[in-house]
């Protein structure tokens, strides 16, 4: 009976269900204050672009005019800005990256009127909290800068100090270390570092009193580079190219009325010709870089109703507004903003854009191809023919083209009038054409200018020596072909002028070395050249007795005295202009001034006879200055060593064989004997390949090149430089009186 008994309690222990305990409402907690300051930084850095975009506005604030931007691996392991603003006071260093410490205002009410890019002070302190941030900053008066580093809002320890240069320069490292799930997450998708390139670009083109720069980390070029500008419109064509710039309208609205908004408003909207697959809208309100989505739908709205095929336009505004009529505290990242009277302002600029359009969309051009009649399908040809433009925007047209007024009265308006058969011979320039076309609209002056005063002053220089009625020609010009061997014939609306390249593409040379200073692409040569025998080279094709003795002693004097300078100033000429010299007297390497160009070697010992005899090495500036006098005439596009092979300089290339049949290798007149015209093929085909090379790199590199980066200098509108020959009114004048 024990057992049993024992066994039923058993069993009744096991079937038992314990009753519930009752509980109570949570408790509410007080976050701790770490925890709150990394959710805050969440919001406000989202991801790398965001901590570019609050560090840009912060150089602005600073009264900046140069900013740098460095992005290793989309930003997550690197990114640096550098400005050359006012920097950041030694006794606010301890506090700078504690949130909500800012020097932009003091109290609620100044939102009211606030016109700085940032008020809140939590972009810095967020970056602590997701980072490594390290600050490095000189203020006007100090002999040094310091460096502190940052975390969690807090310096790590005291400043040092170090040199600096002018303003500041902020280092955020491994971004996102702390938030494993974001990190892995920006890491898998698309990198950021194009979108870090658009923002940049979108403030090049409204800030254009400030030069920008963006580059990878470890790159020779910048992916963005832009320089001070007056014109807004020279800026777009800068970043976004000709394609865009050529097809904007400017576009101004405002209104002073009492009862409504007060506002102004100006920009460049795309006309009828521009095709693009997505809208481009860059909006700034008050400077500031916002995003405003009724005012895009608003715009897009009217584009879908006055062109075909929904075509996406190309927008670019500024609105200003009294800083009353503006809420700027309504995102964390300050994106967007709230406007008073949002719908009449939107409403005023959609009629405006509406008005533009349709006028624009009077007349409109299209691309036209060139039609390739030797393929051997014809039908491919003419598919070929049919194809739409690639869409405006910073890519490029993959083929030449030409614009064509379409006029159904206009015969010239016909596409057989512009059918050209291409010459046989040499297919693959089509193509290589194509990408060099490509490559020079694209290209940006590769990297920022060097913060040497001597070279920001040989810059400014040209800026403001600059003719402004010969920039117009150049920017708006249209190359004809060459006059001869130093001239070449431009259109400027209704003018024809004769131009010197010589002078041009010399002028051209001096201002990119100056504007690249520092920063080249490098040409490496097959073979080392030895110094002693180039200096050599040009002092014998300089001498007036080349084969005497004492004449030859001296040459090898300055031959060496030359090898010896130059190897002494060889760390300089490497760092600065990237022209490679050894420690045997052996150049190497040479700098890239313009793409798709390379000098003619031919005239390398003169180069290195300049280099030693006429360079001041003593000032610095002139030291520059010279130097890229020198470089700038080593790859000016001067004729080539041969004589042109055609006309009388045919003479050159031919074997003159007499009736007895021993030939004669001189270019004597001996016209009165009996002899036949061989041509010394080898030399007559180096000699056509030449010239044919230098006149396709006027036309597709320098003219290009000119358009994007020259700053015509004043004395160039009376040396000769720019010749008008004809003028469409003088020419009506005259045969109205015949």
């Amino acid at each position: 009976m024990e057992i049993e008994e024992t066994i039923i309690e058993v069993e009744m222990e096991d079937e038992a269900i314990p009753a519930p305990i009752p509980k109570g409402p949570p408790k509410i907690q007080r976050l701790e204050e770490c925890v709150v300051n990394r959710l805050a930084a969440g919001e406000v850095i989202q991801r790398p672009v965001s901590a570019v975009k609050e560090l840009i506005e912060n150089c602005l604030d600073a009264d900046s005019t140069s900013i740098s931007v460095v992005v290793k691996d989309g930003g997550l392991k690197l990114i640096q800005v550098s400005d050359d603003g006012h920097g950041i006071r030694y006794e606010d260093l301890p506090i700078l990256c504690e949130r909500h410490t800012t020097s932009k205002l003091s109290k609620f009410e100044d939102l009211q009127s606030i016109r700085s890019m940032g008020f809140r002070g939590e972009a810095l302190a967020s970056m602590t909290y997701v980072g490594h941030v390290t600050v490095t900053t000189i203020t006007m008066g100090q002999l040094h800068g310091y460096r502190a580093t940052y975390r969690d809002g807090l310096m790590v320890d005291e400043p040092k100090a170090c040199a600096a240069v002018k303003g500041t320069q902020i280092m955020i490292e491994n971004l996102f270390y702390n938030m494993a799930a974001r990190r892995k997450t920006l890491q898998n998708s698309a990198d950021d570092y194009p979108k870090i390139v658009d923002l940049i670009s979108r403030f090049a083109i409204h800030h254009t009193h400030v030069s920008f720069s963006c580059r990878k980390h470890g790159a020779g070029r910048a992916d963005v580079h832009t320089i001070t500008t007056s014109s807004r419109l020279d800026a777009i064509r800068s970043i976004y190219g000709v394609s865009v710039a050529r097809n904007l309208m400017n576009i101004e609205v405002s209104d002073t009325g009492p009862l409504n908004s007060v506002f102004k408003m100006d920009g460049f909207i795309s006309n009828s010709n521009y095709i693009a697959k997505k809208i481009t809208m860059v909006l700034f309100i008050n400077d500031r870089l916002v995003d405003c989505g009724a005012l895009k739908r608003a715009i897009e709205i009217v584009y879908t109703a006055t062109l075909p095929k929904a075509s996406k336009p190309f927008i670019y505004m500024s609105i200003i507004l009294p800083p009353e009529h503006v809420d700027v505290n309504i995102h964390p990242t300050k994106r967007e903003v709230s406007l008073l009277n949002q719908e009449f302002v939107i409403e005023k600029i959609q009629s405006v854009v509406g008005s533009k359009l349709r006028s624009s969309n009077e007349s409109r051009t299209f691309q036209e191809q060139t039609m390739d009649f030797s393929s051997s399908s014809p039908m491919a040809t003419s598919k070929d023919s049919n194809k739409e433009p690639s869409p405006s925007g910073i890519k490029s047209q993959k083929v030449p083209h030409k614009m064509v007024r379409t006029d159904t009265l206009d015969p010239s308006g016909r596409l057989h009038a512009y059918i050209q058969m291409k010459p046989p011979g040499n297919p693959e320039r089509g193509s290589c054409l194509s990408s060099v076309r490509s490559s020079i609209r694209q290209r940006r002056n590769p990297s920022e200018i060097a913060d040497l005063t001597s070279i920001q002053e040989l810059v400014n220089e040209i800026d403001n020596d600059c003719h402004p009625g010969l920039l117009d020609i150049v920017r708006n010009c249209t190359y004809t072909g060459m006059a001869d061997e130093i001239f070449a014939l431009l259109q400027h609306n209704t003018h024809l002028y004769l131009v010197n390249v010589i002078n041009l593409s010399k002028e051209l040379m001096y201002q990119q070395v100056l504007r690249r200073f520092a920063h080249f692409n490098a040409i490496q040569l097959s073979e080392p050249a030895s110094l002693p025998e180039l200096v050599m080279l040009a002092l014998k094709e300089e001498g007036t007795d080349p084969e005497g003795n004492e004449s030859k002693e001296l040459r090898g004097k300055i031959a060496e005295m030359n090898t010896e300078l130059l190897k002494q100033k060889a760390g300089m000429l490497e760092e600065y202009f990237s022209i490679h010299i050894d420690s045997n007297g052996n150049m190497s390497r040479l700098p890239v001034i313009l793409d798709q160009y390379t000098p003619d070697m031919d005239r390398i010992p003169e180069f290195i006879l300049c280099l030693g005899n006429d360079v001041d090495w003593e000032d610095e500036k002139i030291c520059f200055q010279t130097i890229a006098a020198a470089l700038g005439n080593f790859y000016a596009m001067h004729p080539p060593l041969l004589p042109k092979p055609s006309g009388d300089g045919l003479k050159f290339y031919r074997k003159r064989v007499l009736s007895s049949g021993s030939e004669v290798t001189s270019t004597e007149n001996i016209e009165n004997d009996t002899m036949e015209a061989e041509f010394e093929e080898e030399l007559l085909l180096e000699a056509e390949n030449t010239w044919a090379q230098r006149e396709w790199s006027i036309q597709h590199v320098l003219f290009p090149s000119l358009r994007l980066f020259f700053k015509p200098p004043t004395f160039m509108a009376t040396n000769g430089t720019f010749v008008q020959v004809a003028s469409l009114e003088k020419l009506y004048r005259i045969f109205e009186r015949c």
